[in-house]
Order: structure tokens, then C-alpha cells, then sequence
């Protein structure tokens, strides 16, 4: 999963840079095209007239500005990060380790499966619950609703899973 996430951070920097060339080849050769791309741009926000030429003529009068521009608002892209896929993919791979060893841990601390399922089962939901109440408290969302949703959504997951493997058994 680190990996992957290693893997989405690259792509997404190879797509910008891409974008990019791909951007600065117009400008350099459809040139009047892109800038009645910009004008247009600027319209939607209800430029008019001597205003929006004017706008239009310093977006345009630097080049690097103007691939910017075009970048962020006509493509809606951002530049990524060159740090962010290392950190992806060691934020990735760490939760998937530590998130896994939740369940499992109660197979490695007890001798009985039946008793290891049900500290797994206990564990991984107060995991949830507090994940979900967390993630709430981030995003602004109430935390208990979070927390539930977490719990709910988490432990439909894990019995799906445990269903499948149990009737492939």
C-alpha cells in the first residue's frame, strides 16, 4: 500500500509536469487561442471591457505567470509537492502496518482462537470509534456521528471479510 501510495504521488507529478509542457507548447504556438482562454476565464468572473483587457495583458505579459494561471484555472492543478511521495508512501505503509496489527494482535497474545476473535473483534472496534472520532474532530464533523460512521462502515468491512473467507474457508 505504500507503494501505491508512492506510485499516486509520482503520477501526480508527472501529470503536472506533462501538463505543463503541453501548456507552454500552446502558448507558444496558439498563442491568441490561449489568451481568449484567459479572457474567457476572467469573463465567468464578470470582467467586461477595458478591465478584463487590461487583466488579460498582465496575466499574459509573463510567461511563467501565465502558465500558472492557465495550470490552475483552466486545468485546476496544482503543483504537487516533490517531498510528498516519500511521505505517502511512509504515511500509507505505517498506518496499514499499525491498523493490521490492531486485529491481529490478539492472535499473537492468545492461545485461543475463539478468545483471540473476540479481543480482535473488541480491539478493532474501539479502534474505529476512536479513528472516526478523531477524523471528526479534523474534518469538523461531529465526532460521535464520525465515530459511528467509522464503526459502522469499518465493521460492515471486516464482516464482508470475514464472511468471504469463512464460506472459501
Amino acid at each position: 500500500m505504500g507503494l501505491g501510495g508512492y506510485l499516486a504521488a509520482r503520477t501526480d507529478a508527472e501529470h503536472y509536469t506533462a501538463e505543463w509542457k503541453r501548456e507552454d507548447w500552446e502558448i507558444e504556438n496558439l498563442r491568441r487561442r490561449e489568451m481568449q482562454e484567459v479572457s474567457d476565464i476572467f469573463r465567468e468572473y464578470g470582467l467586461e471591457g477595458d478591465g478584463l483587457n487590461t487583466v488579460v495583458s498582465a496575466v499574459t505579459a509573463n510567461r511563467e505567470r501565465w502558465l500558472k494561471f492557465m495550470m490552475r484555472f483552466e486545468l485546476g492543478l496544482e503543483e504537487p509537492d516533490p517531498k510528498r511521495a516519500p511521505i505517502s508512501a511512509g504515511t500509507i505503509a505505517a498506518s496499514y502496518f499499525i491498523g493490521g496489527l490492531i486485529p491481529l494482535a490478539p492472535y499473537m497474545l492468545f492461545s485461543s482462537i475463539t478468545q483471540a476473535f473476540l479481543y480482535s473483534v473488541v480491539f478493532t472496534g474501539i479502534a474505529l470509534l476512536i479513528f472516526g472520532g478523531v477524523k471528526g474532530h479534523f474534518t469538523g464533523i461531529s465526532r460521535i456521528k464520525s465515530a459511528i460512521q467509522a464503526l459502522l462502515v469499518g465493521g460492515l468491512a471486516a464482516a464482508g471479510a470475514y464472511s468471504l473467507a469463512h464460506a472459501f474457508g
